[in-house]
């Protein structure tokens, strides 16, 4: 069985994307947002800004709750 990339419903802060992310890599959410958080200090952070809306609309949510 193939694993499917999807928006969390169950750890959720703006969107679910970095949540589904997590679950995806089997990562923790947290460390996933504090990750983003500083890149986005870091670097432009207009690309990842970009990324992140264009992924809440393109990955679907989940159906599991």
């Amino acid at each position: 069985m193939s694993k499917k990339l999807y928006r969390s419903n169950n750890d959720v802060m703006l969107a679910g994307v970095l949540g589904g992310l997590a679950e995806y890599m089997n990562m923790d959410a947290t460390l996933l947002r504090l990750i983003f958080v500083v890149l986005l200090i870091f670097t432009a952070g207009l690309p990842f800004t970009i990324l992140y809306i264009a992924a809440a609309m393109i990955i679907p949510k989940s159906d599991v709750y």
